[in-house]
């Protein structure tokens, strides 16, 4: 699946959610702004799994959780639910307030769409999940297992 096409289905999740500040959104506005808060606007590059680790490793004692979070999403089985709340932990408050700005929604709405697309969007972008945008990536580091090891090394585990 290309980079585009993942987009496009966290658009569709986002605009299809039960939150009526987004359901009215034009699909391709949805599109730019999570290519953009995601790491692949203009730039044309793949989803940036390396600053989603990056704010994971830097959220503290929330970290352990996140960690937990995201790595359902790069192996096989059943995504974890992420609270609106952690979003803001793992992607950014900044980026979150830029993708509200970005779409003319209240970051709580913000928030709760990125909850509900962003597990879906990484789970398809990885190599467990039909796609080999992050492969190379998640190669480098041994796989999604390699990468929970990195990441269980930052934590003492």
């Amino acid at each position: 699946m290309e980079i585009m096409d993942l987009l496009k289905v966290g658009a569709s999740l986002i605009q299809n959610s039960s939150d009526d500040a987004t359901t009215g959104l034009d699909s391709s506005m949805i599109t730019d702004a999570l290519g953009s808060l995601l790491g692949s606007g203009a730039e044309g590059g793949g989803l940036d799994l390396g600053a989603l680790l990056s704010n994971i490793a830097g959220s503290g004692e929330g970290a352990a959780g996140l960690m937990e979070i995201a790595s359902s999403w790069l192996g096989q089985g059943e995504n974890a639910a992420i609270e609106p709340d952690q979003i803001g932990e793992l992607l950014g408050s900044d980026k979150v307030t830029e993708f509200a700005e970005k779409l003319g929604i209240s970051e709580e709405s913000a928030r709760k769409a990125l909850a509900d697309s962003i597990p879906e969007v990484v789970n398809q972008a990885s190599p467990e999940g039909g796609s080999d945008i992050l492969g190379s990536l998640l190669a480098q580091v041994g796989g999604a297992e390699g990468a929970i090891g990195m990441l269980g090394k930052m934590f003492g585990r």
